[in-house]
């Protein structure tokens, strides 16, 4: 064998090694406000330490209504919803990011959160991931209408009708509940939640940079 056929051979092996870089799980709600602002940075940030970001949506409301809640903690205890909200607007500002508040809040994620959930880890998760969280809080538009999801689908660069059809098929609704039991297992009660390769939680906007730079450290 000729030493170019050897260096071919060689490059095949080395394309076939699995990926070194450290992973981080993202679990997010799109009705969650702290999701929004990472959302729009998790990315980013994890491309500049090396870092592959595992996309992963679930819906929080199965979640609260085990500890009695209805609807959002930020609705139940009204000084604390108050806070949240200055709190974004605070917050978006600094990062340079559009705020509406949505009406109603927290609205229905459950067809957002199904996409998502489908296209998990196809290229496009990440832009479509960030056009719903825009739409809902940069825009104040209603996330469960379909006909935004399809422009927000072709926006992002996805297959709009694929994408639509793998949402709405019994094993996206299976998966997505099972996603909750995961979260749950892993110890998650909110989102945004990172979970490092070694189990490690951290919750909150506040923490990203701090679940990175450990991740980044592995």
């Amino acid at each position: 064998m000729s030493r170019q056929s050897n260096q071919s051979a060689d490059s095949k092996i080395v394309s076939l090694r699995p990926d070194p870089r450290p992973v981080v799980q993202f679990w997010y709600e799109f009705a969650s406000t702290y999701s929004y602002l990472s959302a729009m940075r998790v990315q980013t940030l994890a491309s500049d330490s090396n870092i592959v970001i595992a996309w992963r949506p679930f819906l929080l409301g199965p979640i609260f209504k085990k500890q009695g809640w209805d609807t959002s903690p930020f609705n139940l205890y009204l000084a604390k919803g108050r806070y949240m909200w200055q709190d974004m607007e605070r917050q978006c500002e600094r990062y340079g990011l559009p705020f509406t508040m949505p009406v109603p809040f927290p609205q229905h994620s459950l067809l957002a959160s199904r996409i998502a959930y489908s296209g998990r880890q196809q290229p496009w998760i990440g832009a479509f991931t960030r056009a719903v969280y825009v739409a809902q809080f940069g825009q104040g538009l209603d996330i469960s209408d379909e006909g935004l999801m399809v422009d927000l689908l072709f926006e992002a660069g996805a297959p709009v009708k694929k994408a639509l059809e793998e949402s709405r098929s019994s094993g996206t609704k299976i998966g997505l509940r099972a996603a909750v039991s995961e979260a749950e297992q892993l110890g998650i009660f909110g989102a945004p939640s990172f979970v490092l390769e070694n189990g490690d939680l951290y919750w909150g906007d506040d923490r990203m940079e701090q679940a990175l730079e450990k991740a980044a450290q592995a």
